[in-house]
């Protein structure tokens, strides 16, 4: 038996639980301790200057920093709170789509159809999405190509402006604006500021200082862009612009501008009239194919590239637009009666000139007759007149009753707004006053065949010196009847006449006829020493015409509100009451045929038709006038110069007879040969055919009113007092 102890057999439960049970013994881990942070590396500091300056510069950046967001967070909120403001003041989008100052004026001939607009034309309210869309991409392509792609201001477009007006020699805000759509909207409402009348401005000035670009207003205006931005979509602002954009002609908006220039609305026009109204938008008044078709044209061609360009077009569309480019309808290409329409503005009540409401007018102007009188007095300048001259001519027509059928103001026909010389122009008369020196002596009893004596003849004026009148052509031709004196126009026998049946007479009857302006009071009221337009003398010659009754010239037929049934205002004119008995007046027609047929008017004569008239020419020619008729028409043409320069070799048998020759001529084609209202003479007075008429007495100053009946009663001399006047040769 061994003494080692036996080992034991571990039991199954042993086994089965070693791995807890059975330890080893092990020396407990050490604690790990902790990772020592390495100390960062310390800077070496910059000592000296280097630092110092270092130190410096870093401050003044932290401080421009703090600045620099501090004041971009405060302007951002003041620029929030203008556009705000501006946002709150901005009225619903309808009360900005018409922002006419005044109303708009159509024309209608006597035909009815449309001859002239004035005033500020709105064809009514248009969308960007209703008018054509050739025009809205015309419009967009010329005006602003990011229309859609900016907030209202464009900073790109402001650059871009800046450097070409400083690379031009200009001031950075004149010339090119570089304003987007928005901002031109902003333009066109004036920022929201209202036309004030009782501001102490007017409109013109008002409008002025809408469109100043001064760096306030332009800031002012960016703003209010904005504000416009936040309010309005993109296409209720290209709205505005289409329908308050001036477009030239007097057409505010595209509508009005399709109809004025293209007679069609502006939903139906092609890219070839899309593209010239776009082009409008730069310079409306000189661009306006009204004034410049081919300057226009141009302008359009080159909206047509940028639309090409832009892609609104393809390279086929843009070729066919520029093969076929835009012309004006027949309507806006006829242009006629500008100084009628203009007449009949004038002839508006003051109360109705400021309304915005549009109105119609209907009128008596007659378009075939006004061409005639236009062509007529071309076709003189043109063949008769040496190339260069400054005179001027005005021509009127008209019928018996008054009604003016034609106008021409001036030479240059197709204008608007300029001084009128049928209407406006004050001139002496000459011996184109003569007819009512007779018509006074014929309603008295004298006969055409009345004899007078043409020899030398004085007047001591009182206060004035002795006057002696003399004939044009400084002859005396004796004993001659009141019909030969008028067709030669001898000054003497009419002078004689006046004195005899009075001046006073001479006067009134003139007036009646319808000559509104002051009369001569001494002698030379019989040679037409005073003045009136050539609208007053045509319709005093229309009352001869007519049977011996006043007639008042009128262009209104009837004045319409649109949108009324009933005119507002009718016929202001016409034939008026009687002033010479119609025997007397028939009996002038007739002494005024011989004046075209065997005097001083040969030159009226054509086709063979029966005419009457007179010439009258001022002294030191002046003023040369020929007024006329048929059994049709009245006319009357005045020629000088507006500065009273003296014609030279012209009197009014001359060149202005010429020019009624060629507009009536015209006038007539076609008509039938009617006969004048005119009888011949048959001894009336007690002078008979064979006695010369009284020589006239001295006159007394006679003021009672006994005596004025008297002398309305049995045609005795007048009184009044005797002045100095022009003497001298006179046709």
């Amino acid at each position: 038996m061994s003494d080692t102890p036996k080992r034991k057999r571990p039991l199954v439960a042993d086994k089965r639980y070693a791995s807890k049970t059975r330890t080893t013994a092990k020396k407990p881990a050490k604690k790990a301790a902790p990772a020592r942070r390495k100390a960062p590396k310390k800077r070496a500091k910059r000592s000296g200057i280097t630092g110092f300056l270092t130190a410096i510069i870093s401050w003044v950046l932290r401080l421009i920093w703090k600045i620099t967001w501090r004041l971009t967070a405060v302007v951002c909120l003041a620029l929030a709170l203008a556009v705000g403001y501006h946002y709150t003041t901005l009225p619903p989008l309808e009360a900005l789509l018409d922002g006419r100052a005044s109303g708009s004026v159509t024309m209608l001939d006597r035909n009815g159809a449309v001859f002239a607009r004035r005033g500020d034309q709105f064809g009514g309210v248009v969308t960007a999405n209703s008018v054509s869309p050739h025009l809205k991409n015309a419009v967009i392509a010329t005006e602003d190509k990011r229309f859609y792609r900016h907030f209202g201001v464009s900073p790109r477009g402001i650059a871009s402006a800046v450097r070409i007006n400083l690379s031009e020699g200009r001031g950075p805000l004149s010339g090119h604006g570089g304003s987007t759509i928005t901002q031109q909207v902003a333009k066109l409402i004036c920022l929201g500021e209202p036309y004030d009348p009782s501001a102490g401005i007017s409109e013109k000035q008002y409008e002025a200082n809408c469109r100043r670009n001064s760096i306030q207003r332009k800031a002012k205006e960016a703003l209010f862009s904005m504000a416009m931005e936040a309010k309005y979509s993109k296409d209720d602002i290209l709205s505005i612009y289409l329908n308050r954009a001036y477009m030239g002609g007097g057409a505010y908006g595209a509508e009005a501008a399709a109809q004025r220039f293209f007679s069609k609305s502006a939903a139906s026009l092609n890219p070839a009239e899309s593209a010239m109204l776009a082009g409008l938008l730069t310079a409306p008044t000189t661009l306006s194919p009204t004034n410049n078709l081919d300057r226009s044209q141009n302008r359009a061609a080159t909206v047509i590239r940028l639309m090409r360009d832009q892609g609104y077009l393809t390279q086929a569309e843009a070729d066919a637009a520029q093969a076929s480019p835009a012309e004006l309808s027949a309507e806006a290409e006829a242009q006629v009666g500008g100084y009628f329409a203009d007449w009949m503005i004038s002839e508006i009540p003051d109360f109705m000139r400021s309304t915005t409401s549009d109105m119609q007018i209907k009128t008596t102007l007659d378009q075939r007759i006004q061409l005639a009188a236009e062509e007529g007095l071309n076709w003189v300048f043109e063949n008769k007149v040496r190339e260069g001259s400054k005179a001027q001519a005005a021509i009127v027509i008209m019928s018996a009753d008054g009604a003016v059928r034609a106008m021409v103001g001036g030479r240059k026909a197709k204008v608007s707004g300029v001084f009128n010389r049928a209407t406006q122009a004050l001139r002496q008369t000459g011996s184109a006053f003569k007819p009512f020196v007779y018509a006074a002596a014929l309603d008295l009893g004298y006969s055409p065949n009345d004899l007078i004596e043409d020899a030398p003849y004085c007047q001591n004026i009182p206060g004035s010196g002795e006057w002696c009148p003399r004939n044009y052509t400084n002859t005396f031709k004796g004993m001659v009847t009141l019909t030969e004196a008028l067709k030669n126009s001898l000054n003497i026998p009419a002078v004689k006449i006046s004195e005899s049946v009075g001046r006073e007479l001479v006067s009134r009857v003139a007036s009646q006829f319808g000559i509104e302006s002051d009369l001569a009071a001494g002698p030379a009221l019989a040679l037409g020493a005073s003045e009136s337009t050539l609208t007053e003398m045509t319709g005093a010659f229309a009352g001869i015409l007519n049977g011996g009754s006043s007639v008042t010239p009128y262009g209104l037929v009837e004045l319409t509100i649109m949108g009324d049934q009933e005119p507002l205002m009718g016929r202001g004119g016409g034939i008026g009451e009687r002033v010479i008995q119609e025997s007397a007046a028939r009996q002038l027609v007739y002494m005024m045929e011989k004046v075209i047929s065997e005097g001083t008017g040969k030159r009226a004569q054509f086709d063979g038709r029966e005419l009457a008239g007179k010439t009258g020419t001022t002294s030191a020619a002046k003023d040369a006038w020929f007024i006329g008729f048929s059994a049709d028409y009245v006319a009357g043409v005045w020629m000088g110069y507006d500065d009273n320069t003296p014609l030279k070799g012209v009197t009014g048998g001359g060149l202005p007879t010429d020019i009624w020759r060629e507009a009536m001529m015209r006038i007539h084609a076609g008509l039938p040969h009617n006969p004048l209202p005119m009888d011949a003479p048959v001894p009336q007075s007690g002078l008979g055919d064979t006695q010369p008429a009284p020589a006239p007495q001295p006159r007394r100053n006679e003021g009672t009113i006994i005596d004025q009946v008297l002398r309305d009663i049995f045609g005795g001399s007048g009184s009044g007092s005797s002045g100095r006047a022009p003497s001298g040769g006179d046709r």
